[in-house]
């Protein structure tokens, strides 16, 4: 792994790592306690929308992801809070007319489409300086928007209907942890891709509720599990030449089956010896 560090875009990627890590250690445990997976999926999956209009415009497609995922969070927020239509409708018209409308503009963009199996599956090793910039600057704005928001955040996830009651603007919180989402998604889209980025919202979270109860552990757990498998998994595509983004997932979905079986060892004993 050292020997790779000699390369500008390995540097650049271990560090794309590490940025990632921190959005998904803090808001993927807020996606999992909420049980928001549905609603991040169909905000993921329309952001290819913005995508598209990058191309279409001639711009760097994550400038355009990044209106086009808040747009498309509140857009699904507020449909499924305002009208009657079941929450997972929403999120499959969302889904579908952002993946249209990406098709079309591509369509529609002369010459060919660089990189654009990298925005859909991800390709970290693609990672410039620029994109670390505003990777840097998401991480920032995440983190402190979190830590503004901690307690009144942390009761919406649990309760809605305590949150409520107890004076918190439900609605508020609601749209603005939606458009936290969709700045992790523009973060991550460089990283895994579009098509994967729940798996890495929510691996390490999984991995590390597994050793802690407590919230705040959890998402210091889920940086740290993070950092180490998405660097791992990096490690492991460089040095068989695979797909980045899958083998970040596959190196992450690995390490929760290992951790899973590591855990139920000792429940499996204690069941043994009654």
């Amino acid at each position: 792994m050292i020997e790779a560090l000699q390369f500008e875009f390995m540097r650049n990627a271990f560090i794309a790592a590490v940025l990632a890590s921190i959005c998904c250690g803090v808001i993927g445990v807020y996606i999992v306690f909420k049980r928001m997976l549905g609603l991040s999926g169909g905000i993921a999956h329309a952001a290819f929308g913005g995508i598209g209009l990058g191309y279409f415009l001639g711009v760097n497609p994550l400038w355009t992801v990044l209106p086009f995922s808040i747009a498309s969070a509140l857009g699904i927020g507020f449909v499924s809070r305002r009208s009657r239509l079941p929450e997972d409708t929403t999120i499959g018209i969302f889904w579908s007319i952002g993946m249209a409308l990406g098709i079309i503009l591509i369509k529609l963009t002369p010459g060919y489409a660089p990189d654009l199996f990298g925005y859909l599956f991800g390709n970290i090793l693609t990672v410039s300086m620029a994109d670390i910039w505003l990777m840097l600057v998401l991480d920032i704005l995440i983190v402190l928007i979190v830590v503004w928001l901690y307690n009144d955040l942390l009761s919406f996830s649990f309760d809605e209907d305590f949150a409520r009651v107890s004076g918190v603007s439900v609605n508020f919180l609601y749209y603005a942890l939606l458009c936290l989402v969709a700045l992790s998604v523009v973060m991550l889209i460089k990283v895994v891709g579009m098509i994967l980025v729940i798996a890495l919202m929510t691996l390490p979270v999984a991995i590390a509720k597994q050793y802690t109860h407590s919230f705040k552990k959890t998402i210091y757990l889920s940086i740290v599990f993070g950092i180490v498998f998405t660097a791992g998994g990096i490690w492991v595509s460089y040095a068989y030449n695979l797909a980045t983004g899958a083998t970040i997932i596959l190196t992450l979905g690995f390490a929760f089956l290992l951790s899973s079986i590591y855990k139920s060892i000792p429940r499996q004993f204690s069941k043994t010896n009654r």
